[in-house]
């Protein structure tokens, strides 16, 4: 993935159902770089809102619903925690300025959790449910929060392994 590269686009992970073509529809506007399948790149964006759906935590999530649902091997969350941590530290991804969760409704109980609980539980503001509708997405753009963005991963990833599900409040 190399350096993430400094732009002063607003990065937005969009997750869920239908991202692609979400993502498709939305590279249309024209103030919207929008990168199906791949994160921010090797370029950085000179549109204001640069949108994919490569999310740095991916393997994290993963280990931690198998975690909870008793489908992990001993010890894999620790390890998807610390290689997320050494891909941050090394600069080859970074954490979007706001993850939009499409269509949280129909997700599995404890992607939820993870989705609604865990990554808000880090920054409130920057988690946000939304339809998988273009138009709703285009006017969440128009009107993300503010907010505190995410702290440094160091800070709070190690501790999601304690983060339960149905104790970790959802938004």
């Amino acid at each position: 993935m190399g350096t993430a590269p400094s732009s002063t686009a607003t990065v937005v992970l969009l997750v869920g159902p239908g991202t692609d073509g979400l993502l498709r529809d939305l590279d249309a506007l024209p103030n919207v770089d929008a990168r199906p399948g791949t994160g921010p790149g090797a370029h950085p964006s000179a549109s204001t809102y640069l949108l994919h759906d490569a999310d740095p935590l991916e393997h994290v999530a993963n280990a931690w619903i198998e975690f909870f649902e008793d489908r992990a091997t001993h010890g894999a969350l620790d390890v998807e925690i610390e290689t997320a941590l050494g891909v941050f530290r090394r600069g080859e991804a970074a954490l979007p300025d706001y993850y939009v969760v499409l269509e949280p409704e129909s997700a599995p109980a404890n992607w939820k959790h993870w989705w609604l609980g865990v990554l808000p539980h880090a920054a409130p503001a920057r988690v946000l449910p939304s339809s998988s509708d273009p138009g709703a997405v285009r006017r969440l753009l128009g009107r993300l929060p503010q907010g505190r963005p995410f702290p440094d991963p160091a800070s709070w990833l190690p501790d999601v392994r304690f983060s339960v599900p149905d104790r970790i409040g959802l938004v």
